[in-house]
């Protein structure tokens, strides 16, 4: 630590002695990224693989071990001096090399959101690791017995008993009140950290910090907003009559938990044909393995290294990570042999591939996604063919007439899926958004405020409680939401290119992309080999010859 403070020392007082030499700055730069990356390095990579130790067991020696790593990195990233010399990189105007200026790019981010007082950095991580812990440990309790999240979606999916379902849906939600007054606590030690650095809200900074702008955000929810609502509208209704029928009641009767997802964050399996039913006799991880072989991206190593299964103390949901940008990538995930899951686990290998086949050659800062939007991409790119007939064709081996009979449903599912969660992601984005502008205001109402607002979802009975914090991304993954509805935009894009350039089709009618490793070929050198090289709209630009647009997101699914 003395010698790297001592170097840091060294450059900075030769900055400002002889910084007018451009290759002496740049010569410089290096040295400096090159000492940074040799001691946040083999850090990060420890932390990554304590977070698998401790998401996987949910052993809480693991996570006072991961809260005290995650300290020692983030005072990396608080010291002022470095902070400073790295202004005075980016002011000097000599930084001309493109993968210098992109790492600088990437340190001042990662710097200025970090520079925040030791006591108060310390006691967000502490606050955060403590919420995460609970999360990984905490089941709900249906009837006096725990209960899973894959026995709550379960439930939720083929359950007939209304009290059932309502108990289950209300299980789902008990881990929000569990952690409510640590959270609120943590929102106000964010807010207080962002405004240090002259931000009004941790929301602004997490956005400017990322390479977003609020107000161009704000500008793509209300237009999606505009755009999907009719069609949204359209499709629930015709939705509500099929569910209030099943139950016996009427439409406007129906209550959150008539849905089959705790946040309706995805379309019920209620039409003519439930498309779980073709995957309950199949093994979704060995169908995921194949069709990845099959588009040149490999996933066997991934796979082996993964946590597939459920089991109590492991973390509910599904992750994929990144140990150490050298091809140690794995997911997590709890499979059944539903719909749900299919599309989860083609979800976490389109984040593993991306991470897997960056350019081994490119510098470590720079063996990360354009964004994390950009990985979401390419994510949901491949999560989408869970519901799309050609695929589930060739990889389930259906007739052509069992075929025939899911391609109309089957359509509808995957339409009315994208514009569900177009709606659902705006109820997190303004929410997240007011949450982190005024903490104390009364939470629990805005947020079904919202949800009525936005997904047509009647409010429970009773007076509201912070279910809505059983979301776990407000912890690990604060002011993120939106780069979900992001991701969506762009699988869009990509998808279009890839049928009418790559491909050249004339439309994506019978595309399933299985066996066609002209794809892979395809991402691998435009979306994933390049990382971090390019800012995240230059790189879509050069992948698809324009930058990020609405247009084909809305072609594909809303027109």
């Amino acid at each position: 630590m003395k010698g790297h403070s001592f170097l840091l020392l060294v450059l900075f007082s030769s900055f400002l002695l002889f910084g007018c030499a451009q290759n002496t700055t740049e010569s410089r730069l290096q040295q400096f990224i090159t000492t940074h990356v040799a001691q946040v390095e083999p850090l990060t990579t420890h932390a990554n693989l304590t977070y698998w130790k401790a998401s996987t067991t949910g052993n809480k020696q693991d996570y006072d071990e991961l809260r005290e790593l995650q300290i020692d990195i983030r005072r990396i990233y608080s010291n002022s001096q470095e902070y400073a010399l790295i202004e005075k990189f980016r002011n000097s105007g000599q930084i001309e090399d493109a993968r210098l200026k992109r790492q600088l790019d990437i340190l001042h981010c990662a710097y200025l959101r970090n520079q925040i007082e030791p006591d108060l950095l310390k006691k967000i991580i502490e606050l955060d690791t403590k919420i995460q812990q609970e999360y990984s440990h905490f089941r709900g309790i249906l009837e006096g017995k725990e209960i899973t999240n894959s026995d709550i979606y379960m439930i939720l999916t083929t359950e007939t008993d209304p009290r059932i379902r309502e108990l289950a849906w209300k299980a789902s939600k008990q881990v929000g009140e569990a952690v409510i007054d640590d959270f609120l606590q943590l929102v106000k030690c964010r807010n207080e950290a962002a405004k240090q650095l002259g931000f009004d809200s941790f929301h602004t900074l997490s956005i400017i910090t990322s390479e977003q702008r609020v107000e161009e955000l704000d500008r793509i929810f209300a237009e999606l907003d505009q755009l999907t609502y009719k069609p949204y509208v359209r499709l629930k209704s015709e939705l509500d009559r099929i569910l209030a029928d099943g139950f016996g009641i009427p439409p406007e009767d129906l209550m959150p938990w008539h849905y089959h997802d705790p946040f309706f964050q995805r379309t019920p399996l209620v039409y003519e044909y439930d498309l779980d039913l073709y995957y309950e006799n199949q093994d979704v991880k060995e169908l995921t393995r194949k069709f990845y072989a099959g588009v040149g991206l490999p996933v066997d190593d991934i796979l082996a290294r993964s946590d597939l299964y459920d089991r109590k103390g492991k973390y509910p949901h599904a992750y994929s990570h990144d140990v150490d940008r050298r091809g140690d990538v794995r997911i997590l995930c709890n499979l059944q042999n539903t719909e749900r899951w299919m599309e989860t686990i083609l979800h976490e290998l389109g984040h593993a591939v991306y991470s897997k086949y960056h350019d081994p050659n490119e510098p470590w800062l720079l063996r990360e996604p354009a964004h994390s939007f950009t990985t979401e991409a390419v994510a949901m790119l491949f999560g989408r063919l869970s519901r799309n007939p050609a695929w589930m064709q060739k990889m389930l081996g259906l007739t052509s007439e069992q075929r025939a009979e899911i391609e109309q449903v089957s359509r509808k599912y995957l339409q009315f899926q994208q514009v569900l969660f177009a709606r659902w992601a705006m109820v997190m984005y303004h929410f997240e958004k007011q949450l982190y502008a005024d903490p104390d205001q009364d939470m629990n109402t805005l947020w079904w405020d919202l949800v009525e607002k936005y997904q047509l979802i009647k409010r429970p009975p009773g007076p509201p409680d912070a279910g809505w914090l059983s979301k776990l991304h407000f912890t690990s993954a604060p002011c993120y939401y939106h780069n979900y509805m992001l991701g969506e935009m762009l699988a869009s894009q990509l998808h279009n290119y890839i049928v009418h350039q790559l491909l050249r089709l004339e439309s994506d009618k019978n595309v399933s992309y299985v066996g066609r490793k002209e794809i892979g070929d395809y991402l691998r050198k435009n979306v994933l080999g390049p990382g971090a090289l390019y800012h995240w709209n230059d790189m879509i630009a050069r992948a698809t010859g324009e930058p990020l647009t609405a247009r084909y997101f809305v072609r594909q699914f809303i027109e």
